[in-house]
């Protein structure tokens, strides 16, 4: 694929993210003005819960789904808070929910806490609510233990298994991905994979979207199985559609 075939293909897989530290209402909205543009629109949002209704507020009946993470980004949370913090996302109108493993705990050898706390969010959701289970794979020792978080989110409910939060020293990695589509292939249960966290240029788009071709093959990429969780990636997107280098993002 060329350069703008793989942006428009990449747009619609889109998870707009603002999840920093100094987020802000102004942020925000510029977050969702951007979700909706004249070359199409992105899969979802995913910002931090308290703008949860200002986002369905301003993206009803745009068909943008509205996400947000708990257990954000430490996974240290005990886990009738966070099923606490889940239904309140919930009440506010949230359509996907993006968890963090308990990957401490998990790489501690305390896998049961790590399944416990995705099983409990997973029943706290209604059949139309998407579960995103962020494993923080950079953090792990190898990729042996990629594939047994894997493994345990699948088997525990997920909807998606995601890479990391961006938050980490290494984010997405195509190793990752790669260990990540052999467990959903294996499991054959209906799992998406969300690429997150320095993934900013249509090099790395096109990459990733080689690989789950690759793995799960031409047909299997639809945002119902595959989202990049990304901010950057709209710029190269737009610019590569555009011709401009990202240039007229604010334009979009």
């Amino acid at each position: 694929m060329d350069d703008v075939a793989v942006a428009r293909r990449a747009l619609s897989l889109l998870d707009l993210t603002e999840l920093s530290d100094v987020c802000s209402e102004a942020a925000v909205e510029k977050l969702i003005a951007n979700a909706v543009g004249k070359h199409g629109k992105v899969a979802a949002v995913c910002i931090w819960p308290q703008f949860i209704k200002r986002a369905k507020q301003r993206l009803a009946g745009s068909g943008v789904k509205v996400a947000t993470v708990v257990n954000f980004p430490s996974g240290d949370g005990k886990i009738d808070q966070i099923v606490d913090d889940v239904n309140e996302c919930l009440g506010d109108g949230a359509d996907e929910i993006d968890l963090v493993l308990p990957y401490k705990a998990f790489l501690a050898g305390n896998e049961k806490h790590a399944l416990q706390m995705v099983e409990e969010v997973e029943q706290t959701l209604s059949d139309e609510t998407t579960l995103k289970v962020i494993l923080e794979t950079g953090e792990y020792p190898d990729q042996a233990a990629v594939k047994r978080a894997s493994k345990l989110a699948i088997g525990a409910g997920a909807d998606f298994i995601k890479t990391s939060t961006g938050k980490s020293k290494t984010s997405a990695t195509l190793d990752a991905a790669r260990t990540m589509l052999g467990e959903i292939k294996a499991s054959g249960r209906d799992v998406g994979l969300k690429p997150s966290g320095g993934i900013r240029t249509i090099a790395d788009a096109r990459a990733y979207l080689a690989l789950a071709d690759e793995i799960m093959g031409p047909r299997w990429v639809s945002p119902r199985t595959f989202r990049f969780g990304a901010s950057g990636l709209l710029t190269a997107i737009v610019g590569a559609i555009e011709g401009t280098g990202g240039a007229n993002n604010a334009s979009y």
